[in-house]
């Protein structure tokens, strides 16, 4: 018998590379609402008290980037006052250009924006095809969030971090090991209570049963305390989550960041497809575990390889799952957006929590192949 620890984190909506995250995301939707053949490469950067927006956008929507931000502030919750960053007060400066003519000219033809590899990936192990860490990880901290705004514990803050250690048996979740859950509080809030509040509000509630034990180790807050959070206590970045937003780490990623970036830019579109065809693969019996890669050249609409690998649990070829999927789908950008309708504004749906295991995304659309 094999025996293995994993491990996988995530973040919630009011941690400085999420706000980040966030903030270029709702300026792409904005953009698409308007105009659905925008482009956009929007980053986003926080420090204390500043938030600086730049990137290029090629669109003939009217955005007010500077609203969009203080508006994203407000509704993630920050308080400012000392702790993290002040709405109403903080500096947001903004620097957005138009798109090089030079990439423009190989996307208007239907082309990759960008050379590049992607991968998708999917598994039986839980409902949503996700591997179980990451899926608990996002669970807890979707559930700090709902704590936080419904006033069950009103006195977290917007800045907290899970992560969630699963044991396993010949490649098989059996139960979990460790998890670790930090998040900004009120200062007179004693230790003792944000732990016991957090274990009986956010991790029984979220848990399974079945996958805690008497060794199942429980960590809150273990510096002592978390006060001081958002981009005062650590400036934030966008697209610098991209492990938290794939599989946490059980999965590889090409390295592209997703957020801030309209679907003509392969490594959030291309990632997205493949998801939704490792997923299908699975579903529809061929393996219990897929990952795929492809690979773009920039301006080059067709890919120019594609990988499969089952880790040994398929149930047919896996040459012969290749030639399912180039017979099923159309690979190239164009065709990647049209069929999972990417010119819509869905993307601060995915911002939080993952951008994959979530059922009303189009590309967890369980089809038959």
């Amino acid at each position: 018998m094999k025996k293995y620890l994993f491990t996988s984190e995530s973040v919630t909506e009011g941690h400085p590379d999420k706000l980040c995250d966030l903030i270029s995301d709702t300026i792409l939707d904005e953009c698409l609402k308007q105009d659905k053949l925008s482009r956009v490469a929007v980053e986003t950067f926080a420090s204390n008290d500043r938030i600086t927006i730049a990137g290029q956008l090629t669109t003939n929507a009217k955005i007010n980037a500077e609203e969009i931000a203080r508006n994203v502030l407000r509704n993630i919750g920050y308080k400012g006052k000392g702790i993290d960053i002040d709405v109403e007060k903080c500096i947001i400066d903004v620097n957005l250009t138009k798109q090089s003519s030079d990439i423009a000219q190989g996307v208007d033809v239907g082309g990759a924006g960008d050379q590049g590899i992607m991968f998708g990936y999917a598994t039986d192990e839980t409902e949503e095809y996700m591997p179980l860490a990451i899926n608990l990880a996002h669970k807890l901290s979707r559930r700090l969030t709902e704590v936080r705004k419904k006033e069950i514990l009103p006195y977290l803050g917007p800045d907290g971090k899970t992560q969630v250690t699963v044991e396993y048996e010949d490649n098989v979740p059996k139960r979990i090991e460790t998890i670790l859950v930090s998040n900004q509080h009120d200062e007179n809030i004693p230790l003792e209570k944000v732990r016991q509040d957090i274990i009986e509000e956010v991790i029984k509630k979220v848990v399974p049963k079945e996958y805690l034990d008497e060794n199942t180790k429980y960590y809150v807050n273990p510096t002592g305390r978390f006060v001081i959070g958002g981009p005062l206590g650590d400036t934030g970045l966008t697209g610098r989550k991209i492990i938290v937003d794939t599989y946490g780490g059980y999965a590889r990623h090409g390295g592209g960041a997703f957020s801030g970036k309209d679907a003509t830019k392969v490594d959030r579109s291309a990632a997205y497809m493949l998801r939704h065809i490792a997923k299908n693969i699975v579903a529809n019996g061929y393996a219990k575990k897929c990952e795929i890669q492809i690979s773009y050249g920039i301006g080059i609409a067709e890919p120019i390889s594609i990988y499969v690998n089952t880790f040994e649990t398929n149930t047919i070829d896996e040459e012969e799952i290749i030639n399912k999927i180039k017979d099923k789908f159309d690979l190239t950008p164009d065709g990647i957006i049209k069929y999972l309708d990417l010119r819509k504004p869905i993307f601060t749906k995915t911002t939080n929590y993952g951008h994959f295991g979530k059922n009303d995304l189009p590309w967890e659309k369980i089809i038959k192949i």
